[in-house]
């Protein structure tokens, strides 16, 4: 029965991967490895930040959930999981202050409207 969560975990990895290609895709220039507002920045709420705000983090948490799935030990399938919810709980906070405080009222428009990590969930 290893057949099942294999299918799963590389059924996430492929969906994980599709939508970190598409956030950066649809972040432009917008995007930076530390938390910044660059010259010109603007807030993206198009392609898939339509439907949620923090694609990357669930491209990620998909990446880890897929890991567990794929690698038969609990230590190193389910490490990188750990990994996700310390940068998660270090960086997401942070950053939804900082465009706060940068796009005011059209972010908290945007935040309303969307969820953090799953469309219509969380």
């Amino acid at each position: 029965m290893r057949a099942v969560p294999l299918a799963a975990g590389v059924m996430c990895y492929v969906i994980g991967l599709w939508l970190f290609y598409r956030s950066h895709a649809d972040l432009g220039t917008n995007w930076s490895i530390t938390l910044e507002v660059r010259e010109g920045h603007r807030l993206i709420t198009q392609g898939v930040y339509r439907a949620v705000r923090h694609p990357m983090y669930s491209a990620l948490a998909l990446y880890s959930v897929g890991q567990a799935l794929v690698i038969p030990n609990w230590v190193a399938g389910l490490s990188n999981l750990v990994a996700f919810a310390v940068l998660f709980a270090l960086r997401v906070g942070a950053e939804e202050k900082m465009m706060a405080q940068q796009f005011g009222n059209d972010y908290a428009t945007y935040t309303a409207r969307t969820k953090r990590l799953i469309p219509r969930v969380w």
